[in-house]
C-alpha cells in the first residue's frame, strides 16, 4: 500500500495530533471520575477537568476528520493538494491555538482571577458549556478552518473532478464551520441564548457530523471490500436527506423545557431518532454487493468501519430513543441517562470513525503493505467492552437519579453520595479499561510500520 499523492501525507501531521489528545482526553476523564468519588482529587477542580474532557474530545476528531480530508480530496480529485506549504501552515497555527487555549484553561484553573474581563471580554474561557473557547481563539479558529476549506476547494478546483464523496466531505465541513458562528453572538434573553447554542452544539454533531461521516463510510468502504461507488453514494445521499430532516429538526428535543414553544415536543421527539438508519443499511449493501469478489487485506480497518456503523446506531439511535420522547424526556432531562447516551453516541459515531480512518490509510502513507493487526483488535475490545459497562454503569446512576431526585424529591448532592457511590467506583474501573485500550493504540499508531512486517498468505482470506 502506498498514497497515490504525496501531499497527501499531511494527513499523518493531523492524526498524530489527534492521538495525544485523544490520549489527554481519557486520562483527564478518569481525573473526573475520580472526583465524583473524591471531590478534592487533584489539584484542578471538577469544572476545569470537565472543560478539559469536553473540549479535547471535540478538537480531537475535529483533528482527526481534518486529516481524513486532506488524505481523501486529492485522491477523489486525482491530483496533489492545491498547496502543501498553506496546509502545513494550517496545522500548525491549528496546533499553537488549541495549546494556547488549553494552557489558559489549566491557568484559569489555578487561579480564577486570571480570567477577569479586560475590556468587558474574559481572555481565557467565556463560560459557554462545551464551547468555552475564549474570543481571540474563537477567531483563530474560524481562520484555520476557513483557510482549510479553501485548500481542500482549490483542490477540487484544480482538476475539477467531481465526485458525490468528495463534494459531500467538503459541503459537510462547510456547514461545520457556518454553525460555529452562532455561538459567537450573545443574547441577554437566556431562552434565546440557549436556542441559538444549540445550533451549535447539535447542529454540529447531529448534522455536519454525520454528514462527514457518511462520506468517509462510503470512501472506506470501496477501500476495504471493494464495494461500487455507485452503491455507497446512493446510501450516503439517503443520510444527506435524512439529515436534512433528522439532524436539523431533531434540534427539537433540545428545546422541550427551556421556555420555547411546545410544538418543539412533538417535532424533536418524531425527528431525532432516525439518523443513523442509512448508515447501518450502507454497509449492509455494500456486503451484500461485494459478496462474490470481496478479499479483504486490512481486517482492522473492516473491524473499526463495521463498528463504527453498528455502534454509531446503538449509541446515537437506540441510545436515544430511550429518552428522547418528551413523555419520558421529561424525568431523564440532564440526568446521567443523558451521559450515558453521550459516551456511546461519540464512541460509535466519531470515535471508531476517526480509528478507523487511521487504520485505512496511515498503511498506506508510511508505504506499508501489511501490518500485524493483533494491536488494533486488542485495543478495540479492550475500548469497547469497556465502554459498554462504563455507559450500562452512567444509565443504572441516571435511573436511581431520576428515580431519588425527581420523584422522591431528594437533592442531587445526597443522590450523587449516598445512592450512586458504587456507580462511580465502577465507572472509574471501566475508565481505566478504557484508558488501557488507547494506551494500546497509542502504541500502534507510533510503531505501526516500524518493525518487521509479518508473513504474507499466498491469498487474501475471505471476510
Amino acid at each position: 500500500m502506498s498514497v497515490k499523492y504525496q501531499s497527501q501525507k499531511i494527513a499523518e501531521y493531523f492524526y498524530t495530533f489527534a492521538v495525544v489528545l485523544f490520549l489527554v482526553q481519557v486520562l483527564v476523564g478518569i481525573i473526573a471520575a475520580l472526583q465524583f468519588i473524591w471531590p478534592s482529587f487533584f489539584i484542578l477542580n471538577f469544572n476545569t477537568i470537565r472543560t478539559l474532557h469536553i473540549n479535547a474530545l471535540v478538537v480531537w476528531l475535529l483533528s482527526g476528520l481534518m486529516g481524513a480530508t486532506y488524505y481523501v480530496v486529492p485522491e477523489e480529485s486525482e491530483t496533489e493538494l492545491w498547496s502543501l506549504p498553506l496546509a502545513k501552515l494550517q496545522f500548525w497555527a491549528t496546533v499553537v491555538a488549541i495549546t494556547a487555549v488549553v494552557l489558559g484553561y489549566i491557568w484559569m484553573g489555578l487561579n480564577p482571577q486570571a480570567n477577569s474581563p479586560i475590556m468587558g471580554i474574559n481572555p481565557l474561557n467565556e463560560g459557554r458549556e462545551y464551547i468555552e473557547a475564549p474570543r481571540w481563539a474563537d477567531a483563530l479558529i474560524v481562520i484555520s478552518v476557513l483557510l482549510f476549506l479553501f485548500i481542500n476547494f482549490m483542490t477540487m478546483m484544480k482538476t475539477k473532478k467531481w465526485t458525490g464523496i468528495q463534494g459531500t466531505l467538503v459541503g459537510g465541513l462547510l456547514v461545520l464551520a457556518l454553525m460555529y458562528l452562532p455561538g459567537m453572538f450573545y443574547s441577554k434573553s437566556m431562552v434565546k441564548d440557549q436556542f441559538w447554542w444549540w445550533w451549535v452544539i447539535h447542529l454540529w454533531v447531529e448534522g455536519a457530523w454525520e454528514v462527514i461521516a457518511g462520506a468517509l463510510l462510503a470512501f472506506m468502504l470501496m477501500k476495504v471490500v471493494g464495494a461500487k461507488r455507485e452503491v455507497v453514494e446512493k446510501w450516503m445521499y439517503i443520510e444527506v436527506g435524512f439529515v436534512m430532516f433528522t439532524g436539523i429538526l431533531g434540534t427539537g428535543h433540545h428545546y422541550y423545557w427551556i421556555g420555547t414553544p411546545s410544538y418543539w415536543l412533538w417535532v424533536g421527539g418524531i425527528f431525532s431518532s432516525l439518523e443513523p438508519l442509512p448508515l447501518l443499511f450502507m454497509v449492509w449493501d455494500a456486503f451484500r454487493t461485494t459478496r462474490e469478489a470481496r478479499n479483504v487485506e486490512n481486517k482492522a480497518g473492516l473491524y473499526y468501519t463495521v463498528a463504527h456503523a453498528i455502534f454509531n446506531f446503538v449509541g446515537a439511535g437506540l441510545w436515544g430513543i430511550i429518552h428522547t420522547l418528551p413523555q419520558i424526556n421529561k424525568w431523564t432531562h440532564g440526568t446521567q441517562i443523558t451521559t450515558a447516551h453521550g459516551h456511546l453516541a461519540f464512541y460509535g459515531a466519531y470515535v471508531l470513525l476517526v480509528m478507523a480512518m487511521i487504520y485505512i490509510t496511515l498503511p498506506a502513507i508510511r508505504g506499508v503493505k501489511s501490518f500485524d493487526a493483533s494491536r488494533a483488535f486488542t485495543s478495540f475490545w479492550w475500548m469497547t467492552i469497556s465502554m459498554v459497562f462504563i455507559v450500562l454503569t452512567i444509565t443504572g446512576a441516571g435511573m436511581v437519579q431520576v428515580y431519588m431526585e425527581r420523584l422522591m424529591g431528594l437533592d442531587y448532592v445526597a443522590v450523587k453520595a449516598n445512592y450512586n457511590l458504587w456507580f462511580w467506583v465502577l465507572r472509574a474501573i471501566f475508565g481505566v479499561g478504557f484508558l488501557i485500550g488507547v494506551g494500546i493504540f497509542v502504541i500502534d499508531f507510533f510503531r505501526l510500520g516500524k518493525g518487521p512486517a509479518p508473513a504474507v498468505s499466498a491469498a487474501p482470506e475471505r471476510a
